[in-house]
């Protein structure tokens, strides 16, 4: 070896910079966008049917472990037994059934809202969930009514005349699908915190102990454990053909015989994991009745709960007596 190739030197790798040579390149630590829907260029990315629903399982799953935290904290209902919150919930969807008044079930929202906090439930994720499945579903079953060519009474929006008449939404309308719109809002929202606040398991092992038939308890629970799985599984099938498809992707054609595929496989998959999931829980003892760790007994809090569920149906059916419609 010569004196000359003895002082040649390799260049230093593009990562090593002045403060190491062990330095992350920048593009490594660089901050990703959490839009999918644009490339790296600034290409806005067409994003398909699958995609957008995958989106919606994902945020499905995570709002799911979220009610599990929720339903593990030191709230006010959390301490309660869930038998006496089960008779509790029915006491109060029987009294705002009956309720006539728009001012009372604004009242009794306030206070589904209030307890919510007592219980350490995030408001605002909470009121969304709520919010976002009453007016979509409600307000397009109770639309035609608020019209006068639907149920006729006095015209408060004027929208068209018709053979002389004037046609609008009326006052008589409006009060019925604020009153229906009320209704569902304040049920499920009453619902919705007593599933936030109980774990599913005691919640299952609750309906059991009042009564209600294995069977119909035993179906509830392999539904929502096999919403879940079926999710996860949809969503890896469809990561892992998109880890092998090169260039661009169809939405045409191409896309509804994946998805056509992709449900086909589904059904045979779900078909033998539900054998395998059965044997397995016979094998282990499970004879159609949900059991916990957790020991349940009633005590002077929880009967004293469903006394305060009485006295607040109680106080809202007086109210709206004492206010009429």
């Amino acid at each position: 070896m010569t004196a000359t190739s003895a002082a040649l030197v390799l260049p230093e790798p593009a990562a090593a910079t002045a403060t190491g040579p062990h330095t992350v390149p920048e593009w490594l630590t660089a901050p990703v966008s959490d839009d999918p829907t644009y490339a790296p260029g600034g290409r806005r990315l067409r994003r398909s049917f699958v995609e957008q629903n995958l989106d919606s399982s994902a945020r499905l799953l995570r709002q799911a472990m979220f009610a599990e935290d929720d339903a593990q904290a030191d709230g006010l209902l959390q301490r309660l037994d869930p038998r006496a919150k089960l008779i509790g919930l029915l006491i109060v969807l029987i009294g705002l059934s009956l309720v006539r008044n728009p001012a009372v079930l604004v009242g009794a929202y306030a206070g589904t809202l209030a307890l919510a906090a007592a219980s350490r439930v995030q408001v605002l994720p909470f009121l969304r969930r709520v919010w976002v499945a009453v007016p979509l579903f409600t307000a397009v079953v109770v639309a035609p009514a608020t019209l006068s060519v639907v149920l006729p009474g006095d015209v408060v929006v004027p929208l068209w005349t018709w053979d002389g008449t004037v046609e609008g939404f009326t006052s008589q309308g409006l009060t019925s699908a604020a009153m229906l719109i009320g209704r569902v809002a304040c049920s499920v929202s009453a619902v919705l915190l007593l599933t936030l606040t109980t774990p599913w398991v005691r919640l299952l092992a609750a309906l059991g102990g009042l009564g209600v038939p294995r069977m119909f308890v035993m179906v509830i629970a392999m539904a929502y454990r096999y919403v879940f799985l079926l999710l996860g599984t949809v969503t890896d099938m469809y990561t892992s053909r998109r880890s092998r498809t090169v260039g661009t992707v169809s939405h045409g054609r191409a896309g509804r015989a994946l998805l056509g595929a992709s449900a086909g496989a589904l059904v045979t998959k779900a078909h033998h994991l539900s054998d395998e999931v059965h044997q397995a829980m016979v094998a282990r003892g499970y004879r159609g009745q949900a059991h916990t760790l957790h020991i349940e007994r009633l005590t002077a809090r929880d009967l004293l709960a469903v006394g305060a569920a009485v006295a607040a149906t109680v106080a809202l059916l007086l109210a709206d007596g004492a206010l009429g419609r």
